[in-house]
């Protein structure tokens, strides 16, 4: 007795790998035998879980079910790890095209995403964003949950529908009447307020040090006692930033989607991650399975705000030591990995004493010079170097005395500044000046002999590593974009130079 006649469908979803949207094909093959259904592929645990949720949803929805079957779903390319719900829609497409209830016709040039219930609603799932952009370059028509459409509305360029249930689905692909395309949102990117610089009191020079990092980019290390407005100056900063650029929006909107966090009003807008000193490794660089995007990849093209930095264990911060210099991450797991970028800005806080008196001499603090230097010796010197600026924010009694009076709001003119100085840095080496690279320091950052000579000797005072050298260089191009000048000279040198107040107290602490 002849068999029954095998029916294969093929239908397309994609993967996350990353910020990466992997294609993956769901072939469906419906053939007689003993009744059951097996996915394979490499499917995790929630994906197995997928048979009974896409039975229970298509008899839900009111389609048939194929029944005395032996339906197999393979997931190719059979070596890439597959997660979550997101294929639940793709499987369940393809079983109906299968059985006949839907044409392959129907299918062609489309790729689904979504988790089903039992009844057959459409869930959303995180990593719609990459998986759109590569859909939109292979010329495909996305099929997404309508708890999507939002994310989907960041591209001005797409074609995506987005449905609220299998039935939706089923009716878009076989009546006259499809849904309608997901239209772009025209909303512009805000600058949010994080209050004006004005607010803060005093601290001119720490003022200073926030027009320099927005301006080229560069990473920066607040150290002062308690209530001297370390974190108000680093939330100020952000207000300083201009607003992304479409390609590094797409970049921190992906990763935001990838994390479940993207909202499509604000997926130009640069944020300010600020991680509670418990976090571990893994929170702040990315881990898990799958390996997640960490605080560096989340503030990428924005700030991220470490207070209280010797707080941090030691091998947390020396975690940050390579992303720093690369601008991304690589987390290894057994069988793959994954690549996120992380080119961030660093902005830290920390009290010089673990005793929380620190007024800028020794004989301020209730610790001893041992205690002080066991309690800074968290901080390795590599990391330190990696860091532009090291600002001092002291106590400042005379600031006390005057009146608060309402200040003229600082901040647009300042944003002004960084907006001019960043496109002068673009115009002339295509980069801001905190990612120059040493082979282009002979042509932007050239000095004469003599000035060449000083910088020489203050880095043998302050005992600095050659990676500090570039640090300084960078910084006083920095300096001398917003001076206008087209050479760096001494005085931009010595104003660099000014940025090292841990420097200066450490060597305080080994003369003591």
């Amino acid at each position: 007795m002849a068999g029954k006649a095998v029916s294969i469908a093929r239908v397309f979803t994609r993967a996350t790998q990353g910020i990466e949207a992997p294609q993956v094909s769901v072939e469906v093959c419906l053939a007689g035998g003993l009744p059951g259904f097996a996915v394979v592929g490499l499917p995790q645990a929630g994906v197995r879980e997928a048979r009974d949720r896409v039975r229970s949803a298509i008899l839900a929805s009111g389609y048939s079910f194929p029944k005395a079957t032996k339906i197999t779903v393979n997931l190719a390319p059979a070596d890439l790890p597959k997660y979550g719900a997101r294929y639940d829609l793709a499987i369940a497409i393809g079983i109906l095209v299968a059985d006949g209830q839907i044409s392959e016709r129907a299918v062609a040039g489309r790729e689904f995403y979504g988790e089903l219930t039992l009844n057959g609603d459409l869930r959303e799932v995180t990593g719609i964003l990459p998986a759109v952009l590569r859909c939109r370059d292979e010329g495909r028509e996305a099929v997404i949950p309508l708890d999507n459409a939002e994310e989907a509305a960041a591209l001005t360029v797409q074609q995506c529908v987005a449905a609220i249930s299998l039935r939706d689905v089923f009716e878009h692909l076989t009546s006259p009447s499809p849904l309608p395309y997901i239209k772009p949102s025209n909303e512009k990117p805000q600058l949010t307020p994080h209050g004006d610089i004005a607010d803060v009191i005093g601290q001119e020079q720490a003022k200073r040090a926030l027009l320099l990092a927005a301006s080229g980019g560069h990473h920066i290390l607040f150290v002062g006692p308690p209530g001297t407005g370390k974190t108000m100056l680093a939330q100020r900063l952000l207000g300083l930033l201009p607003p992304l650029d479409e390609r590094d929006g797409l970049d921190v909107a992906a990763i935001r989607s990838v994390s479940g966090t993207l909202r499509s009003a604000h997926w130009q807008q640069r944020i300010l991650r600020a991680p509670h000193h418990s976090c571990s490794a893994a929170a702040l660089v990315g881990g898990g399975s799958p390996p997640q995007p960490g605080e560096i990849s989340l503030a990428h093209r924005s700030l991220l705000f470490l207070d209280e930095l010797p707080e941090f264990a030691r091998h947390v911060l020396d975690s940050l030591r390579e992303p720093l210099e690369s601008g991304h991450v690589t987390i290894s797991r057994a069988g793959h990995q994954v690549t996120y970028p992380a080119q961030f800005q660093l902005i830290c806080a920390l009290n010089p004493s673990p005793c929380g008196h620190f007024d800028g001499t020794l004989a301020s603090a209730r610790a001893t010079p041992d205690q002080i230097m066991r309690y800074l010796g968290k901080l390795s010197g590599p990391l330190l170097d990696r860091i532009d600026m090291q600002v001092d924010v002291p106590r400042q009694p005379d600031v006390l005395k005057q009146q608060h009076q309402q200040a003229e709001p600082v901040t647009p003119v300042w944003r002004d500044y960084v907006r001019e100085a960043r496109a002068t840095q673009l115009e002339r080496q295509g980069c801001l000046n905190s990612e120059l690279k040493p082979s282009q320091f002979a042509e932007f950052c050239k000095l004469d002999d003599d000035d060449h000579q000083f910088l020489v000797a203050a880095i043998e005072q302050f005992k600095l590593s050659h990676r500090a050298y570039h640090r300084l260089l960078r910084l006083a191009r920095t300096i001398a974009d917003l001076a206008d000048a087209e050479m760096i000279s001494r005085t931009h040198l010595a104003e660099a130079l000014s940025f090292r107040a841990l420097d200066r107290l450490l060597q305080q602490l080994h003369a003591s």
